[in-house]
């Protein structure tokens, strides 16, 4: 493979801090396998052989003891654990491994789980001799009632505006409405070179993305730019149509030129300068060959530009970020369908009485006892379920214990957890190693860490 692939996994589930409270989000079990699995098996299964892992010493010690990061990938993965200050962005985790990077790298977040043809993004990125390409989705509305938030008023997600070409994949424009104070406005020089754009709301950027390796060097000299979608990709798709010969004089330069920072030696950033050892080559070609990206006109192609963007968009198939509670019960869902393999695991042990849908997912080691209903649900391993429980439409996590008579609906139970003899829960979330007294009932609750939050 001719790109290097770089998962990030050091992040610590900031919209999802009730369930990150004792586990890291990229040891979060999806379908009893830890969420970065399925990057990482994604991964596997375009042809990558070696992949870097840029996660914490805690998530790093975690992979070393997961059976599944064991046994079901066979990537050699080479783990580099973030600073200790904790504070660092995915920019600053390319900067950091920027001396291990010798080509052009593809770059994806652990909280992905999309069925993405990948070669559509590569192919993209290597047909244009890109800058970038990333990959984009159709936002989702989840459906399921997410635990401890019944009656809560849906915060209002900021919308995107994506600005493509005719094709829908040059990438011309980007913008969220929180930065948007007054009014969408478009740059000049955008215009005249792309006179008909397509503005585009309701996508989701998939946190996947093809960079050029000029891109990772040019993020050593330019310390300010900390996140690679916040900061850095809005960078490369506005300085697609800068002029670097004559910044001054170039008027649509001049919003650049205010938000350009000083590094700390008082020096200006460099200018991104994008080439490969294919641009000659690539620029022979556009010269002798009648073809261009663009109609209607003969200019050169491409415009003369040497920055260039693109965005593939997933317009079916799976592309989930979990990175909210109710993306993870989604996800969690959807596990069943996403690989063929036994719903139980053959060290299970399953009372013959017991009544288990075939959309459930029962783990390692667990028990399951007589008269026990399983519907809907993941069960981790090594949990114990006694009798007359019924189990809806949730997710247990490892090493749980459910008492008997225990009636547990729509809720998420996190590992270690115990549910006392004949609990009711509904919609509830159950924090890391909390217990539940016997014969509690409890509706739309989160108890996790010392603390329980009670929905009024």
């Amino acid at each position: 493979m001719e790109l290097q692939a770089v998962l990030m996994a050091a992040g610590g589930g900031s919209r999802m801090t009730d369930l990150t409270y004792n586990t890291p989000k990229a040891m979060l079990p999806v379908g009893n396998r830890p969420l970065m699995w399925y990057p990482l098996n994604l991964l596997e299964r375009v042809g990558f052989e070696e992949v870097i892992v840029i996660t914490t010493k805690e998530v790093h010690k975690m992979m070393s003891t997961d059976p599944k990061m064991k046994s079901d990938l066979k990537l050699k993965l080479d783990v580099v654990s973030d600073q200790e200050d904790g504070d660092m962005g995915t920019a600053d985790a390319l900067r950091h491994i920027q001396r291990k990077i010798k080509t052009d790298v593809l770059v994806v977040s652990c909280d992905l789980i999309t069925d993405v043809a990948l070669h559509e993004v590569v192919d993209l990125f290597r047909a244009h001799n890109a800058t970038m390409a990333m990959l984009m989705s159709k936002a989702h509305e989840f459906t399921e009632t997410v635990p401890g938030q019944k009656g809560k008023k849906k915060t209002a997600e900021q919308r995107d505006f994506v600005g493509v070409d005719q094709s829908g994949e040059r990438l011309l424009f980007m913008a969220n409405e929180a930065d948007l104070e007054d009014g969408l406005s478009i740059r000049n020089s955008i215009m005249r070179k792309h006179p008909r754009m397509h503005i585009k709301t309701g996508l989701v950027d998939a946190h996947l993305y093809c960079l050029k390796k000029a891109v990772v060097d040019f993020l050593v000299d330019n310390k300010h730019i900390s996140s690679i979608r916040g900061e850095l990709v809005p960078y490369l798709v506005r300085k697609q149509f800068s002029k670097t010969s004559n910044r001054q004089a170039a008027k649509d330069d001049a919003e650049d030129q205010k938000q350009q920072l000083k590094k700390s030696d008082g020096s200006t950033n460099q200018e991104l300068l994008i080439s490969s050892r294919d641009e000659p080559l690539l620029q022979l070609a556009q010269e002798r060959s009648c073809w261009n990206d663009h109609r209607g006109d003969m200019s050169e192609a491409y415009h003369g530009g040497k920055l260039r963007c693109y965005v593939h968009v997933m317009d079916e198939g799976l592309c989930y970020r979990v990175n909210t509670l109710a993306a993870y019960i989604e996800a969690n869902r959807l596990a069943p369908k996403l690989f063929e393999e036994p719903a139980v695991h053959p060290s299970a042990v399953i009372s013959e009485r017991c009544q288990m849908g075939s959309d459930s997912i029962i783990g390692a080691l667990c028990q399951v006892a007589d008269k026990t209903s399983i519907k809907r649900s993941t069960i981790g391993s090594s949990t114990t379920v006694k009798e007359k429980v019924k189990v809806t439409n949730s997710i247990i996590m490892h090493g749980v214990t459910i008492e008997e008579g225990c009636n547990i609906q729509g809720s998420v139970i996190c590992s270690n957890a115990v549910i006392g003899r004949g609990a009711d829960l509904k919609y509830c979330l159950v924090g890391n190693g909390q217990r539940i007294e016997p014969e509690s009932e409890r509706t739309n609750e989160v108890i996790v860490g010392t603390e329980q939050l009670m929905e009024i």
